[in-house]
C-alpha cells in the first residue's frame, strides 16, 4: 500500500540518498544534478510543495514544485521509481500537488520519455520556452 506524505519535513540527512535513488531509477535522473548532493538538497529545501510516495518505508516517488499558490505552480520534478511506474503513483502525486497549490494552474516541462504521459492524465499543451543554466540572454 502506497502512503503519501506532503511537506518538506523530510529528514534530508537520512532520506536524501533514497530520494536521489528515485531520480536515478527513472529517466529524470539524466537531467538532474544527482551527483551533487548539496544541490539536490537545496532543490528540495527551496521547493514550496513537496509530495512523496512511500511503500513500506521506502521512498518510491516525489513531486517537487514552486508556487505562488494563486496563479502558477511549476511542477519541476515528477519522479517515480521505474519499478513502481504504471500504478497511478505519478497521477496521485500530481493530484495532491494541484490540491496543495490552491487556485494555481500546474505547469511543467515534460521529460522526452514522458511527453505522452501528461495528456493521458489531463494536461493540455501550450507553448513553453527555456533558458538553460549554460545559456545566456542575448
Amino acid at each position: 500500500m502506497i502512503v503519501y506524505k506532503t511537506g518538506k519535513d523530510l529528514d534530508l540527512d537520512a532520506d536524501l540518498d533514497a530520494l536521489i535513488a528515485v531520480y536515478r531509477s527513472c529517466t529524470l535522473g539524466e537531467r538532474r544534478p544527482i551527483h551533487d548532493r548539496a544541490r539536490m538538497r537545496a532543490m528540495i529545501e527551496g521547493s514550496h510543495i513537496v509530495v512523496t510516495a512511500w511503500d513500506r518505508g521506502r521512498t518510491v516517488g516525489i513531486a517537487r514544485s514552486i508556487s505562488d499558490f494563486v496563479y502558477c505552480t511549476y511542477l519541476s520534478d515528477l519522479a517515480v521509481d521505474a519499478r513502481y511506474q504504471r500504478r497511478g503513483i505519478g497521477r496521485e502525486l500530481v493530484r495532491r500537488t494541484k490540491a496543495l497549490g490552491g487556485r494555481a494552474a500546474v505547469l511543467l516541462f515534460a521529460a522526452p520519455q514522458a511527453v505522452e504521459y501528461y495528456p493521458h492524465i489531463g494536461f493540455t499543451a501550450g507553448s513553453g520556452w527555456m533558458l538553460r543554466e549554460d545559456e545566456h540572454v542575448r
